[in-house]
């Protein structure tokens, strides 16, 4: 069905075609040649005239051609919008003015916030070098962009380093629950401020290492805490938002990064079986790839998916503080899986597993293994020997496993080591 420009053009020819008929009956009195000449014509016509088709192709990759250089005027325009629009923070305080005085009249101060000597006042002062702004939700009518209130990079990265290296890393200051709440929020709130800012480069990475080493440290220590003090899911979301910030940020960025490997590793060891993971690993140039932290990573992690407990507990021996406090969430599995594996490759009757040897092979002290054996239903007798059977092997009741207490092979690598040194990277 053609359209009402068709039908036009069409018409066009049509009397082209019927004007040069009567040119040629002047012309030429043979009939045959009129005849001849007149419907080669109008073939040629016919074959010169765009169809339907074609004719709206065209025209459109006109209109599209004379559109392109209109589309990338207005593009850039909108960069340049944007880049202007980007809000720069002018705060050079940890925590805005305006909010400090609000809270203070709110009474809203934490105690690690409040000016020594104030702390019995019915109504605190805040301390001004120690406050730090706290993370508050977006909502409707509310300016968040005043740069008044926002923090620039510089000030953003000394903020982290005061969390880590008066709050985190003091021996006043406890319960650590109350730390890691209180760092938390407050890192929280870094976020928002380089998110409404845009902040990128090399700021922007060193804030997010160090938030990263946080999160993995607080996922070891606070292990096994009760939810209302500590919840591992809510931390765990907030690191895997920072980890792809961070793993997106060495894509991206054109600056040479010396702790890329590190962290690459620590991604990788976190998300064991993974199909993400292991697939950005694997999408990563060869130089990096081939990096003995990266290296080794990819072998345990080909080890969980191959459920070889053994290979992978041995593996992680050579593994860094905080690469084994990133692997520790995985360790319960390990455990499990060992211990139902020997429970039906020595189901015997007259078969006994020395309770050393078991105590090797799972990292841990011979009373504790003991103790992992009696949760899941394997014997030990009085000899310290390890009757193994498959059908006495069952799951321990939930609450019952303390995850806490089977990190030797965690501790053991912390010597030493302040937190300071763990989430500044100087271990």
């Amino acid at each position: 069905m053609t359209t009402r420009r068709d039908g036009h053009v069409l018409m066009k020819a049509n009397v082209r075609a019927v004007f040069s008929a009567c040119l040629l009956v002047d012309l030429f009195p043979n009939k045959s040649n009129i005849k001849l000449l007149s419907s080669s014509s109008a073939h040629s016509q016919r074959r010169a005239a765009p169809s339907g088709g074609q004719w709206r192709q065209s025209s459109k990759e006109q209109r599209q051609d004379e559109a392109k250089p209109q589309r990338r005027e207005v593009v850039e325009q909108d960069q340049r919008l944007g880049q202007e629009a980007v809000p720069r923070g002018t705060c050079q305080a940890m925590c805005p003015a305006r909010e400090l005085r609000n809270r203070e009249a709110q009474n809203r101060l934490h105690r690690f916030e409040v000016l020594p000597g104030t702390e019995r006042d019915w109504r605190p002062r805040g301390d001004a070098l120690r406050a730090v702004k706290e993370y508050s939700r977006p909502a409707a009518g509310k300016d968040s962009t005043n740069p008044a209130e926002l923090r620039p990079p510089a000030v953003l990265l000394k903020t982290v380093c005061y969390l880590i290296d008066e709050i985190a890393a003091s021996l006043r200051l406890h319960p650590w629950t109350e730390v890691y709440s209180f760092v938390f929020d407050r890192l929280r709130g870094v976020k928002q401020d380089m998110i409404i800012q845009r902040v990128s480069g090399l700021d922007c990475v060193a804030i997010l290492e160090r938030t990263v080493r946080f999160h993995i440290y607080a996922s070891y220590r606070l292990c096994g805490e009760p939810l209302r003090l500590y919840d591992p899911r809510i931390n765990d979301t907030h690191l895997q938002e920072y980890l792809s910030w961070l793993l997106d940020c060495y894509a991206t960025g054109p600056e040479p990064h010396p702790n890329q490997e590190e962290f690459q590793a620590l991604a990788l060891l976190y998300n064991l079986g993974s199909a993400h993971a292991a697939q950005h690993i694997m999408e990563l140039p060869e130089r990096l790839r081939s990096a003995p932290s990266i290296t080794l990573a990819l072998s345990i992690n080909q080890a969980f998916l191959e459920r070889n407990p053994v290979r992978l507990l041995r593996l992680a021996h050579r593994l860094s503080f905080l690469q084994t406090c990133a692997l520790h969430r995985h360790l319960a599995a390990c455990h499990r899986d060992l211990l139902l594996i020997y429970s039906h490759g020595f189901s015997s009757r007259n078969c006994r597993f020395p309770l050393d040897r078991l105590a090797g092979l799972l990292s841990l002290d011979t009373p504790l293994t003991a103790q992992l054996c009696q949760a899941y239903g394997v014997e030990v007798n009085r000899d310290d020997q390890v009757v193994f059977s498959k059908a006495a092997f069952s799951e321990p009741e939930q609450g019952k496993l303390h995850c806490n207490l089977y990190h030797s092979i965690v501790s053991e690598k912390q010597k030493d080591l302040t937190v300071q040194n763990i989430i500044h990277g100087c271990a």
